[in-house]
């Protein structure tokens, strides 16, 4: 008996999320609530596959594959990290261009309200995919004003690992920058591959120390450099092609 496997059909989901529907995990949410059609059929299964042929309809509008767009932002403080708000409040799309918004982008992962930094946006969300619900380790780099003059011993517990939330943080790589002995405060710069909910924030305050100014430096390689805040440009090919590589 021969089995004949159709390379060229992909899970419905990815399809969506390639073609800048929204993440991943959004068209799930999609397909289960019924909100999808292939070729005039209501599918409600996650592991339906499609192929290029076939027509495929989100809340009866076909689907259109966009050219794949990706940004850096330079988040300020005092910005929500989502694409709409129904308190009204503002958010990282307030700072995008109209004409840029027309490609659908969303953020990748999140920045709390309260921290500033990189911010990677796109249309792609078999990348965000990748990035931020994959068991891959991404690197992501803080700077961190902390109140106190920090001493050896929490930075050797940051480094080994704190109980946040229940569970213990991976090892991580942790420098001090500079301390204010006038002001009593301490710059450090954490590097992390996690990506828990105010998981730096956490540590800090798991070893004693409260976060004044919290910025996101680094995301996977991708950094601020030539960045006011509150700007955004376009990823660089080779800073895309590392992204899809990690």
């Amino acid at each position: 008996m021969v089995i004949v496997v159709d390379d060229n059909k992909e899970r419905l989901q990815k399809t969506m999320a390639s073609c800048g529907v929204a993440s991943r995990r959004k068209c799930e949410e999609y397909i289960l609530n019924g909100r999808v059609k292939v070729n005039g059929v209501v599918v409600t299964e996650l592991g339906t596959k499609v192929s290029k042929k076939d027509k495929i309809e989100v809340d009866g509008k076909e689907l259109i594959k966009e050219q794949l767009v990706y940004y850096v932002l330079y988040k300020p403080t005092g910005y929500l990290t989502s694409v709409s708000d129904p308190m009204g409040r503002r958010t990282v799309m307030d700072l995008i261009d109209s004409e840029t918004k027309k490609t659908r982008i969303f953020p990748i992962g999140r920045l709390d309200y309260d921290t500033s930094g990189v911010l990677l946006l796109t249309n792609d969300g078999d990348l965000s995919y990748r990035l931020t619900r994959s068991a891959k380790e991404i690197e992501k780099i803080y700077q961190v004003r902390v109140n106190g003059i920090i001493n050896q011993t929490a930075v050797t517990s940051l480094m080994k690992g704190v109980m946040i939330d229940g569970k213990m943080t991976k090892r991580a790589q942790v420098e001090v920058m500079d301390i204010d002995k006038v002001n009593k405060s301490s710059l450090i710069k954490i590097t992390i591959t996690e990506g828990r909910n105010r998981q730096v924030r956490k540590m800090c305050e798991a070893v004693g120390f409260e976060v004044k100014k919290l910025k996101r430096i680094s995301f996977g390689g991708v950094t601020l450099e030539g960045l006011s805040v509150g700007e955004y440009r376009q990823l660089k090919p080779h800073e895309i092609k590392v992204l899809y590589s990690l």
